[in-house]
């Protein structure tokens, strides 16, 4: 749910909007960007927003803020020229508030934070634990690399996806087709078989005839049911409870669970590697995990604030692997946590590529052979009172 947010920062009146469960953990997420919060407003819609608003270039934004910042130009200049030059009407727009806030000697960070719906917490985040040293580039280097790895899996995911999609996509409206027009026409022409016709055809004759009775209040039924899902896949409680069943498939629960902590793993090494604290960059990376894995962060960020090591607080509550409690271990005896934490993320990145490659080679072929024999038997048990007649006529 979101949250609107009126505050003081510097003794200056600050509006922003952020995403919590309740007013309570947006204000404490608003108290620890350094606000003092005046109020705090829930966001509602008057409608449900079926679509997705444009989302904001931000990995190309970072390419050419960097390219500009190493050419010598500051940082007021470099958001100048990336506003200068932008075309689209609401890119513009959050670069020329982003540039007119910093005109008034607003922080990077702080400029940043007013708009999280165009720069994520984990970003803004990155950027304030280095605008103090000066390392705003190495920053916003670190937050390419973070999120050029998480754009490469992610299109990796999708991409396996698509041909099995389109294979089973193609069938099915070829089943459909076969069943909501072509069976309903031949039912007719064997209405005068009677019992000659095999048990089997029978039953799907008997679905022609419905349908040539029924035909529109079915379409008209299943585009219903078509539009209902298409609304309830956009609810919030309804992605939640899909994605707890899908923990819950043995083998498929545990690749979502493996994925779903590599994202983790690679957004906290991030921020322990720009110098965040280990509590915050766990408040700030606790977003990337479902709801369930959230209340084992919560109980593993109480033992970690009580002195309980990492390794010893994931492991204890299910947000480790058995890679990554070896190597968080190792980590914790070198020191060299967030450096382990990305290298965790890639060793698991690419066992998930591995399993994605395999499963895509063994799935596509059985997938095929499916849509084959589901159409292959519809047209047979449509064809089968054909054979029945010639049959009786010799």
């Amino acid at each position: 749910m979101q949250f609107a947010i009126h505050a003081l920062q510097s003794q200056q009146p600050v509006s922003l909007t952020l995403d919590a469960a309740d007013a309570q953990e947006a204000r404490l997420r608003a108290e620890q960007r350094g606000l003092a919060v005046l109020s705090v407003q829930p966001l509602r819609r008057a409608w449900p927003r079926l679509g997705r608003a444009p989302a904001f270039p931000l990995l190309h934004f970072n390419h050419s803020l960097l390219l500009l910042l190493k050419a010598g130009l500051s940082i007021v200049e470099a958001v100048d020229t990336l506003a200068e030059r932008e075309a689209r009407a609401d890119v513009k727009q959050v670069l020329t508030q982003l540039r007119a806030r910093l005109g008034v000697g607003l922080s990077m960070s702080a400029a940043l934070s007013e708009q999280p719906a165009a720069f994520p917490s984990l970003y803004v985040a990155g950027v304030r634990a280095n605008e103090t040293t000066g390392g705003l580039v190495d920053a916003i280097e670190r937050f390419i690399h973070y999120q050029t790895r998480a754009e490469q899996l992610r299109k990796r995911l999708v991409g396996a996806a698509i041909y099995p999609m389109l294979i089973l996509g193609v069938g099915m409206l070829v089943v459909l087709f076969l069943l909501l027009y072509v069976v309903p026409r031949f039912s007719v022409v064997f209405e005068d078989m009677g019992d000659r016709v095999p048990w089997m055809a029978r039953l799907l004759l008997d679905w022609g005839r419905f349908m040539h009775a029924h035909g529109n209040a079915v379409g008209l039924t299943l585009l219903a049911a078509t539009a209902v899902l298409a609304w309830a896949s956009t609810r919030p409680g309804v992605r939640a409870a899909l994605a707890r069943g899908l923990m819950r498939i043995p083998r498929l629960g545990e690749f979502a669970r493996v994925y779903q902590l590599a994202r983790f793993y690679r957004a906290l090494g991030m921020l322990m590697l720009a110098g965040t604290p280990v509590l915050q960059a766990l408040d700030l990376a606790r977003g990337l995990l479902p709801l369930a894995l959230q209340d084992a962060l919560a109980l593993a960020r109480r033992d970690i604030a009580q002195g309980i090591t990492l390794s010893s607080a994931f492991d204890s509550h299910g947000l480790a692997t058995p890679v990554s409690r070896r190597l968080f271990r190792v980590a914790e005896q070198t020191g060299a946590m967030g450096e382990m934490l990305e290298r965790t993320a890639g060793f698991h990145d690419e066992d998930i590529a591995q399993s994605i490659e395999w499963a895509v080679r063994l799935f596509e072929p059985l997938l095929m052979v499916l849509m084959g024999v589901v159409i292959g038997g519809v047209v047979l048990l449509m064809y089968s009172p054909i054979f029945e007649l010639a049959g009786s006529l010799q």
